[in-house]
């Protein structure tokens, strides 16, 4: 959380919660929240009164989760460790599939589109929030800078962890670009594809409907 604030000077609240006003969630409904370990975004929406399910690939993250849980008295989560490429779920399962600033570190990105969609009921809607490349003139060459060259020095200095933000601003820069996602979505089997970009793209809500 520390280095979420540090990085993006505390917006990524309220990215987070903007992200969860266009997922709407409503009491009754199933949510998968896949890569949603820690639980920022299913915190964000179990007051909702939806069931919803914490999957993450990463034991340790779901491990922080939980406990995060438990310090709130939150009972109303289910976590569930989770391969997005895989998922042990049935299909048409969910009324709504939700991925935060997860799917650019899946290894095939289309396989773990597919499994959304498999596991998503008809008529069930799926919402991706994740780093893009920004189309903002000037703003690109300031930003490549500050995530290629200052973000690691900030990594190290708050978590003691160059490498690991250093990946990070390489894997945004792999990340397809805001249209080639959305046609990625819409190849796996999903409609109305839309995306909504933040700050000129550096940031991107992606979402779909199964029909």
């Amino acid at each position: 959380d520390v280095m979420n604030d540090a990085m993006t000077g505390g917006t990524h609240r309220l990215w987070k919660d903007r992200f969860v006003r266009r997922v709407k969630p409503r009491a009754g409904e199933t949510i998968l929240d896949m890569a949603g370990g820690t639980g920022d975004i299913a915190f964000r929406m179990v007051d909702s009164g939806a069931d919803i399910t914490v999957s993450d690939i990463n034991a340790d993250m779901l491990a922080a989760g939980v406990e995060r849980a438990l310090e709130r008295d939150e009972t109303r989560l289910v976590w569930s460790e989770q391969n997005a490429e895989q998922l042990n779920f049935p299909d048409c399962h969910f009324d709504a599939y939700t991925i935060v600033f997860g799917i650019r570190n899946v290894t095939r990105i289309d396989q773990a589109l597919a499994e959304a969609h498999r596991v998503l009921k008809y008529g069930g809607r799926f919402y991706c929030m994740e780093f893009s490349q920004t189309n903002w003139p000037g703003f690109d060459k300031i930003y490549e800078t500050y995530s290629h060259q200052i973000l690691p020095k900030v990594g190290k200095a708050v978590a003691n962890d160059e490498a690991s933000y250093r990946y990070l601003a390489e894997s945004i820069a792999r990340f397809p670009s805001m249209e080639k996602f959305r046609s990625m979505i819409e190849a796996a089997g999903f409609s109305q594809t839309k995306v909504e970009p933040m700050m000129g793209g550096l940031v991107a809500i992606h979402s779909g409907w199964k029909v």
